[in-house]
């Protein structure tokens, strides 16, 4: 049993093992990636009832750029196809849609269908959900150390993308992999960490659960001692 105390504010997810799913099953690997889709809802469900109020994915790297055309543009499809089916789901349920990454490398109509998922949940309150997309932790403190030397400041972390959003409490990346992939390198310096070997399509309610108890064991003390 969670008790609600030691839940995390903020739980963000690595989804690894789309691909690697789909080949196992003889399929594309987009298909993977459309499995994939069904963990994102039952996490966040789960966050929902649970009351956790910020809940972040890692969709797309700025290294995904270099895959295949096909699978790109595929992923690029998928993700306007589930924000439009989920749209009726998060404004029912109080969840506000925000998207991070260089959103000037994605494609117009997947601008266009971010803007109008973020201004339609913008009064939404209950719980954030964060997709980051083209997005690379170099990425963002280098544009947040270039604006705040523009500006002459001293603070890094207003100029960061997640500035507002407290950073992760827990990072949970599936499918085996023990590194954080150039995501949220400042953001993460006290994150605690759980890696799974199950692959990302597989990831739902049980194993998140499992998860969170395994964060609510943990001993956090920020560099002090107790």
């Amino acid at each position: 049993m969670i008790i609600p105390e030691k839940l995390p504010t903020h739980v963000t997810f690595i989804m690894d093992g789309n691909g690697r799913w789909a080949r196992k099953r003889g399929k594309e690997r987009l298909a993977g990636h459309l499995e994939g889709t069904e963990s994102v809802r039952a996490i966040v469900e789960t966050s929902r009832e649970l009351g956790i109020k910020y809940i972040s994915f890692f969709a797309f790297s700025e290294e995904n750029w270099n895959r295949s055309e096909a699978e790109v543009s595929g992923l690029m499809s998928l993700m306007i196809r589930s924000m439009k089916n989920e749209m009726p789901s998060l404004k029912k349920n109080g969840i506000s849609f925000r998207v991070i990454g260089n959103r000037a490398r994605l494609p117009k109509d997947v601008n266009e269908c971010i803007d109008d998922m973020e201004a339609m949940t913008a009064e939404c309150s209950d719980m954030v959900l964060i997709i980051f997309v083209s997005y690379s932790g170099k990425w963002d403190i280098q544009q947040a150390a270039c604006r705040m030397a523009a500006d002459g400041a001293d603070d890094l972390e207003p100029y960061l993308a997640t500035a507002g959003i407290p950073d992760p409490d827990l990072m949970i990346r599936t499918s085996g992999e023990l590194r954080i992939s150039n995501y949220m390198l400042w953001q993460l310096a006290y994150s605690e960490f759980v890696f799974t070997d199950t692959l990302w399509p597989d990831f739902r309610k049980q194993e998140y659960l499992a998860a969170l108890e395994e964060f609510a064991s943990r001993d956090r003390r920020f560099g002090k001692v107790k």
